[in-house]
């Protein structure tokens, strides 16, 4: 497929790229490229292909979201540097 420097542009454009005219000549190449090997693609016969949702056959193994006892506010608050009796204290951040 033939690619044109105003479609290139066009492209570039959409992308938010900016393309100085010196990589112009190697861009309009490589995207030649590609979709030339993207037309021999549409040549394979996949009409006995089924289409699939995701490549791997692999699923997660996630356990049960069961509630558990949490830990305690004062075990929590034991070891800060400094605490107000229910928060952590930290410095300030923000002016």
């Amino acid at each position: 497929m033939k690619i044109e420097k105003e479609t290139l542009h066009k492209i570039a454009h959409l992308a938010r790229l900016d393309i100085k005219p010196e990589e112009e000549a190697a861009l309009i190449e490589s995207m030649e490229s590609v979709l030339s090997w993207m037309e021999q693609l549409n040549e394979l016969d996949t009409t006995h292909v089924l289409p699939l949702t995701h490549i791997a056959n692999e699923v997660n193994v996630m356990r049960q979201d069961e509630p558990k006892p949490q830990l305690d506010r004062q075990k929590a608050l034991f070891n800060s540097p400094a605490e107000d009796a229910v928060y952590f204290r930290v410095p300030k951040v923000l002016e």
